[in-house]
C-alpha cells in the first residue's frame, strides 16, 4: 500500500472528528467536489486503509475491559492471536516482543471474567504465562478517535466539522441544552449549601433486539446508510435516526476509526507499560493524553499503573518520543515497551 497524500490525510482526520459526516459536508470544508471525496474514501476502504466502524462503551453496558499479555510457545503465537481476533469480544489482538507474546484486549461482563481468565484461556496448552492487567480509568482512546492523523486540519476546519456534527446531535435528536432560558436567566447563587459528596452509578444499558443489530451493522460500516440499517433491523428509518441519536448522545454507542498506520507514514507502534507514583497516576495519564503520538492511555491494575498505546514513524521517533517526552513526565519509576510486530485485529466490538 502506498503512503497517502495530504488530501487523504485531511479526510481521515474528518472521519476521526465526525464518522458519518457527508461526503458533501467534507468536501465543502477541503474546498474539493463531492466526488472527489467519495471516490478518496471507497479506495482508502477497499485498500484497508481507513474504515469508520462503531464501538460499544464498556461502562455504559455495565463491562470490564481487560488488557491480556500471554507469553506463548515458540511457533504458536499466531495461531493464538487468530484464535482471539475471531472472538465477538476481543477488541483488539497483536503480537509483539520477538513473535512470542499476544497482546488483547477484551470486554468481559462481570459474572464471566473468572471463567475467561482461570478455564478457558489457560487451559490453552501453547499459553506459557498469562498477565491480566484490568483497565479502570481510561485517559484517552476509543471514543476519542485515533490522534496522530491530528495535524492534517486547520484549526477553521476542524471547527466547521464539529459544529456540524454538534448540530446534528442537538436537542432535537436527544441533547440537553446547556440551559433551557440561556445564561442570562439563571438566578442568583444563593448561600453556600454544605458540600455532600454522592458516587453518581449509572444504570447499564440494556440493549434492546434491533439496538444489537443496529450496533452489528455498524461494527462492519459506520457510515451504513439509514435505509440500509432500516432494512436490517426492520425498524422505519426515522426510528433508525432517532436510536442511533440516542445510543451516540448517552456514550453506550462511538464511532471509531479502524487505520493502518503504516499506510499513513507510522509504520512504528509499541505499548508502555507504566509504574507510577500512586499520587501521580492522574498527572501522567493526563499528560500522555495531551501527546498526538498516543492513541489510548489508561490507568490499570497489576504489576504496573499506566498503560499507553503508542504510534510514530520510525523507531528512532519512538526512541525520542520515550526519552525526551514520556521519560521527562514526573512520577513514573519504570517503563515496559513491547515493539508491535503484528496487527491481527485493529478494532472490534
Amino acid at each position: 500500500m502506498d503512503l497517502v497524500d495530504l488530501l487523504d490525510r485531511q479526510l481521515v482526520h474528518a472521519l476521526c472528528l465526525d464518522g458519518r459526516a457527508s461526503f458533501s459536508r467534507i468536501a465543502a470544508v477541503l474546498g474539493v467536489s463531492d466526488q472527489t471525496i467519495a471516490r478518496r474514501y471507497r479506495a482508502l476502504r477497499r485498500d484497508g486503509t481507513v474504515r469508520v466502524v462503531a464501538g460499544l462503551s464498556a461502562d455504559r453496558l455495565g463491562l470490564t475491559t481487560w488488557v491480556l499479555r500471554l507469553q506463548c510457545a515458540p511457533g504458536s503465537s499466531t495461531a493464538i492471536a487468530k484464535a482471539l481476533a475471531k472472538r465477538a469480544d476481543t477488541s483488539w489482538v497483536r503480537i509483539a516482543s520477538g513473535g512470542t507474546e499476544v497482546l488483547c484486549s477484551i470486554l468481559t461482563p462481570d459474572d464471566d471474567r473468572d471463567a475467561l481468565l482461570l478455564e478457558r484461556l489457560p487451559a490453552t496448552k501453547p499459553i506459557i504465562a498469562i498477565s491480566a492487567y484490568c483497565v479502570v480509568h481510561t485517559f484517552t482512546g476509543n471514543e476519542d478517535g485515533w490522534q496522530p492523523v491530528a495535524t492534517a486540519l486547520s484549526d477553521e476546519q476542524i471547527a466547521a466539522l464539529t459544529s456540524a456534527a454538534l448540530h446534528r446531535s442537538g436537542p432535537e435528536s436527544g441533547s440537553v441544552p446547556e440551559s433551557e432560558h440561556g445564561p442570562e436567566s439563571r438566578p442568583e447563587p444563593g448561600p453556600a449549601e454544605p458540600t455532600v459528596f454522592k458516587a453518581t452509578v449509572l444504570e447499564p444499558t440494556v440493549l434492546d433486539p434491533a439496538d444489537r443489530v443496529l450496533v452489528a451493522e455498524l461494527a462492519r460500516d459506520g457510515r451504513a446508510p439509514f435505509t440500509g440499517l432500516a432494512a436490517a433491523t426492520g425498524l422505519d428509518e426515522s426510528s433508525v435516526r432517532r436510536r442511533l441519536a440516542a445510543l451516540l448522545a448517552d456514550g453506550t454507542l462511538y464511532l471509531d476509526l479502524d487505520v493502518d498506520n503504516w499506510a499513513l507514514g507510522f509504520g512504528f507502534s509499541a505499548l508502555l507499560w507504566l509504574s507510577v507514583e500512586p499520587a501521580r497516576i492522574s498527572t501522567v495519564g493526563n499528560a500522555l493524553a495531551q501527546f498526538p503520538e498516543v492513541a489510548f492511555a489508561g490507568a490499570t491494575t497489576g504489576p504496573t499503573d499506566v498503560l499507553a498505546s503508542v504510534v510514530t514513524t520510525t523507531g528512532t521517533a519512538f526512541y525520542q518520543f520515550l526519552t525526551d517526552r514520556v521519560g521527562a513526565l514526573p512520577g513514573i519509576r519504570e517503563i515496559q515497551s513491547a515493539p508491535v510486530l503484528r496487527t491481527l485485529k485493529r478494532v472490534g466490538v
